[in-house]
């Protein structure tokens, strides 16, 4: 695959990881966003954040069972996808939840447990997104993957907020809780070597 194809491939994929947040936007131009429109944002941009997080994460795995290496080149997108979601998500709160009332939104914060929780993953996503540029990866040596790691602990964290905010149906949160799981034991240098791989059968497809 040369890098016009990967070109254009990036290009379609930017163009579909926008289509949640344009569907958002012609929902509140067409003032369908339902009885209570901020809910429903936040609720729309706290499950993409999920989404775009088990996409990110399932790369690295996808590309050692496939033995696509190609794969790899489109992970930071789906990384910066999150923390793009991630950052409709935090400003829904603070603008149109909170009008940006900084001493109550403190309050609120020291007071709720799940929105310190929802908090601490924005700023882990917030630190992996400002050190994702080459330049971070060159500059901070081993300590950019060390960093990088806390991914999973932002996984965690939002499934974690999640199940605080949904209060009784928890099973959609509790798939995302599993997926992640799944995709860190994948990680697990025993595990790897009893995962089979599947590169012969994909080069044959390709073939």
């Amino acid at each position: 695959m040369n890098n016009k194809q990967i070109t254009l491939i990036k290009t379609g994929i930017f163009l579909l990881a926008l289509t949640p947040f344009s569907l958002l936007l012609l929902r509140g131009w067409s003032n369908e966003l339902g009885a209570n429109p901020i809910e429903t944002i936040t609720n729309t941009t706290g499950i993409w954040i999920l989404r775009f997080l088990v996409i990110t994460l399932a790369i690295t795995p996808l590309r050692r069972l496939t033995g696509q290496a190609i794969l790899i080149r489109f992970r930071r997108m789906m990384g910066l996808f999150t923390f793009f979601y991630a950052s409709l998500h935090f400003l829904t709160y603070v603008w149109l939840d909170q009008y940006f009332d900084w001493p109550f939104i403190v309050e609120d914060i020291a007071e709720h447990p799940y929105i310190i929780v929802g908090f601490t993953t924005f700023l882990i996503l917030l630190s992996l997104a400002v050190t994702s540029p080459r330049f971070m990866i060159r500059k901070m040596g081993k300590n950019w993957k060390n960093l990088h790691r806390l991914v999973y602990l932002a996984a965690f964290l939002g499934t974690t907020h999640f199940i605080w905010q949904v209060k009784s149906d928890i099973r959609e949160p509790l798939l995302y809780f599993a997926l992640f799981s799944v995709l860190m034991l994948l990680r697990i240098p025993a595990i790897q070597r009893k995962t089979p791989q599947f590169t012969g059968w994909f080069r044959s497809v390709k073939a």
